[in-house]
Order: C-alpha cells, then structure tokens, then sequence
C-alpha cells in the first residue's frame, strides 16, 4: 500500500516537473480562479448582517428570533 502512494506520488511529481506549456496554463487557470472567487464574491455577496447591525448582540437576536419563529 506504502509503494502505490510513492509511486502514484512520483508520477505526479515527475509530470508536473517536466511540463514546460502546462505550467503556464496551471498559473493561468490560478490566477483565474483567484479573481472568479475573490472579485466575484466582493461584487455579488455584501456582507449583509455587518450593514444592517451594528454589534454581534444585534446580530445574534436578529438570527435567533428568525430561526425560532420561522417563515414570516
């Protein structure tokens, strides 16, 4: 079991070494990556709780008023 690991772990290893277009294209899928989740998540996902409270008590009421009372 300890051999496959090391081989499989060395096969990986020896084909990521000897890439010279791929590791061009795994930086750019990176980078991109980067960008879709922090920009996007910046853009679409406001931290909606910090503008409309202003401390964690109000926060927590808000939240558990919610989740004891249900759908209203």
């Amino acid at each position: 079991m300890k051999q496959t690991v090391i081989k499989i772990f060395n096969f990986y290893k020896n084909g990521f070494k000897d890439m010279k277009v791929g590791k061009k294209l795994w930086i750019i899928i990176a980078i991109k990556m980067f960008l879709f989740f922090v920009v996007i998540k910046f853009l679409f996902f406001p931290n909606i709780m910090e503008e409309n409270f202003s401390n964690d008590q109000q926060r927590a009421e808000y939240i558990l008023n919610h989740l004891t009372k249900g759908e209203e």
